[in-house]
């Protein structure tokens, strides 16, 4: 996709996006046959739902059809959240994964090599991570800043044991869900 095209894309695309409280991440055009597919990723703190992507699609396929920026060629419109383990480029996208597990690669100046460990804070810095122990051994507190990462991404995660504060939460919502029925 050329840079021109992108840009009016991401022009005329922003603003619906922007509307709805949304993130728009990426804008993507690739070759699919005869025709093309316009990939339009976006994101929210709350994440995104089908419904929301839904009424985007429409909304976007509409202005689409009302502008020349797709030319004349058929496309496919598809509209999507960046997934459960997605790259993590931007601020926004690390403080949305507080909690979760991470894979980074880290620059040589961090010792070069592969990190694997849970967010458990984000500023405008770096991570605070827990790195899980070894063989038994307790977790350990890290400090990352953003230049010692040269790549990083969500590891998804099948089966967490819940930590003591998930397991308070439950109880907590347990106890709500009780206070609801009574009332």
């Amino acid at each position: 996709m050329s840079t021109t095209q992108s840009e009016r894309l991401r022009g005329l695309l922003e603003p619906l996006v922007a509307a709805r409280d949304l993130d728009l991440e990426e804008i993507e055009v690739t070759p699919a046959g005869k025709r093309r597919v316009l990939r339009i990723v976006v994101d929210s703190d709350e994440g995104v739902q089908l419904d929301e992507c839904a009424e985007l699609s429409r909304e976007a396929s509409q202005v689409l059809d009302d502008s020349d920026v797709m030319g004349g060629a058929p496309y496919t419109l598809e509209v999507t959240s960046p997934g459960a383990d997605r790259p993590l480029t931007e601020l926004r996208h690390y403080r949305r994964a507080v909690g979760r597990l991470i894979k980074a690669q880290l620059t040589a100046e961090a010792g070069a090599g592969e990190l694997v460990a849970r967010i458990t804070a984000v500023d405008e810095n770096g991570l605070d991570l827990e790195v899980p122990g070894v063989k038994g051994r307790k977790p350990t507190a890290r400090r990352v800043s953003f230049d010692e990462i040269a790549k990083a991404r969500v590891e998804l995660e099948f089966s967490r044991k819940p930590d003591k504060a998930d397991k308070r939460d439950a109880q907590q919502d347990e106890k709500i869900d009780e206070n609801k029925e009574e009332a």
